[in-house]
């Protein structure tokens, strides 16, 4: 089973992910970008911020993607898979940048995981106050210097996707406590 954590930073996504991984050692967990050797160096650069093309920056997520998915995902599909980050977060962030069509993301995205979308996944809707008081504790990343506003325009795009392409789902309030979340996600997964 192939599951997505989906969301902006400071949701709680990794947070989750380490408490499934306490409880199911066999889990796998990985991240996009960077879950391989070259999605190091890709996460490196996307960071940073500093590719001037948003069109090279889609390309950089889509060459790990399609890297990440031959590595990580395809060869495990028989075990869970859970994946801190996929194409949702990439179509979101796509789609915040501008002047991209989402069924060409789609399009481009299903070519990276060779039409192997996930079967499940997990997205953390979190509100402009509590991502102001989760950001004020943490150095900023390049993408997270694009402004609050531009984060919050992300997680809308992750959810319009989720609900577009009809994909099995579970919204979670972020701003809930991670007890709270930790038991609404068992429950979905039934692991």
């Amino acid at each position: 089973m192939y599951i997505l954590f989906e969301g902006i930073d400071t949701c709680g996504k990794s947070t989750q992910i380490a408490l499934l991984k306490e409880k199911y050692p066999e889990v796998i967990t990985t991240h996009e970008p960077g879950g391989t050797a070259f999605g190091k160096h890709a996460r490196e650069i996307l960071l940073q911020d500093t590719l001037r093309s948003k069109r090279g920056e889609l390309l950089l997520f889509l060459a790990d993607r399609a890297e990440h998915y031959e590595e990580v995902v395809r060869p495990n599909r028989d075990k869970i898979v859970i994946s801190d980050r996929g194409f949702i977060s990439g179509i979101g962030y796509a789609l915040a940048n501008g002047d991209f069509d989402f069924d060409e993301l789609v399009s481009l995205n299903r070519f990276a995981l060779h039409n192997d979308l996930p079967d499940r996944v997990i997205l953390f809707l979190t509100d402009m106050e509590t991502l102001k008081a989760r950001t004020s504790q943490k150095a900023l990343d390049g993408i997270e210097l694009r402004g609050l506003e531009y984060l919050l325009q992300v997680q809308e795009h992750m959810k319009e996707t989720i609900l577009r392409l009809g994909l099995p789902h579970l919204f979670v309030d972020a701003t809930d406590t991670i007890e709270n979340i930790h038991h609404s996600i068992s429950l979905y997964l039934k692991l």
